[in-house]
């Protein structure tokens, strides 16, 4: 299975009825790889991950998790991944240490010294009973069953809801541990800082359709920079309205501002033909400016069917995690 890709999707498409939550997902993830899935709640996130899962069945398409078919090998694939969905669910009377247990019963045994060490790592109280822990600290535990079995590939579904900075940063150095093994992982989130910290690529995910798969590096190059420049004497708008890319220009005497995604050179060319520069600046966009891009100028489609992306189960439920 080694030269398999991790994850593998070919024309994935879910219907709920008419409504399309998922269309033509063509998506290759290489072993070894931190993937981030982006979008905002009902954008075909979880709906995704619940495919791969074979917890719904697709209405046209195939995807396979490490070169095993996710409907007919389902069983074989649980052997080799850990699991996070984002709508968490555990036995509420459990304590978190037995709730660990039931699910390692279930993968027949795990390293418990390894347990441990995630727990402390994570700061994970399991002697409570699930019922009694706060959203965050129920993250915990679900985090340490997806990890504990040390997987191949690792797909989660928003994993720092709840948590505090602190437990986000070391989760984070846990997936670039996991990655640095060469294991997978799966990382569906709109938490912007966090796979911007920990991916290699990003997929960015619309009504139900991929927009774009790039590296974090490429996605910030094409990204709109903000640029300050100061000069000896007073500037004219027109003069830098007329270059292509520039946006929002706004001038304060001596002082140029704008919003740029085209050449530097010719930015910079116009700027020295035409004053004499005291200062230049420029910031570069973030990784939620970028995505902001991809959903500025559309509204989101009426009529849908709401996603779990922010519907998680509730804890008094006896139901569990999937």
């Amino acid at each position: 299975m080694s030269a398999q890709p991790a994850i593998r999707t070919e024309g994935l498409t879910k219907y709920y009825g008419d409504f399309p939550a998922l269309v033509d997902l063509d998506l290759v993830i290489p072993q070894g790889e931190v993937f981030g899935y982006l979008g905002p709640n009902g954008a075909g996130k979880t709906t995704t991950i619940r495919t791969l899962m074979d917890e719904i069945r697709p209405t046209r398409g195939r995807a396979s998790i490490l070169g095993l078919d996710t409907h007919e090998d389902s069983v074989e694939i649980r052997r080799h991944i850990g699991y996070l969905p984002g709508d968490l669910a555990m036995y509420p009377r459990l304590t978190g240490r037995d709730t660990l247990t039931y699910f390692a019963n279930l993968r027949g045994g795990v390293d418990w010294t390894y347990v441990d060490e995630l727990a402390e790592r994570l700061g994970a109280n399991l002697a409570k009973k699930v019922g009694d822990l706060s959203s965050g600290n129920r993250q915990k535990v679900g985090l340490i069953q997806a990890f504990m079995n040390r997987p191949e590939v690792l797909i989660m579904d928003e994993p720092s809801i709840g948590l505090d900075p602190l437990v986000q940063a070391e989760f984070q150095k846990m997936v670039r541990e996991t990655a640095a093994e060469g294991r997978t992982i799966f990382l569906s989130s709109h938490t912007l800082s966090e796979v911007q910290r920990v991916a290699d690529r990003v997929g960015i995910i619309r009504h139900g359709r991929l927009v774009t798969v790039e590296s974090v590096s490429t996605l910030r190059s094409k990204a709109m920079r903000k640029v300050e420049l100061e000069f000896t004497s007073p500037a004219e708008p027109a003069v830098f309205e007329a270059l292509p890319g520039a946006r929002d220009v706004t001038v304060h005497n001596h002082r140029v501002m704008l919003s740029y995604d085209g050449r530097m050179d010719r930015l910079l060319k116009t700027a020295f033909d035409h004053y004499e520069v005291v200062d230049i600046a420029t910031e570069e966009a973030d990784l939620e400016e970028i995505f902001l891009t991809y959903y500025r100028d559309e509204e989101e489609p009426a009529g849908g069917p709401p996603e779990a992306d922010d519907e998680a189960a509730p804890v008094d439920d006896e139901v569990p995690l999937r």
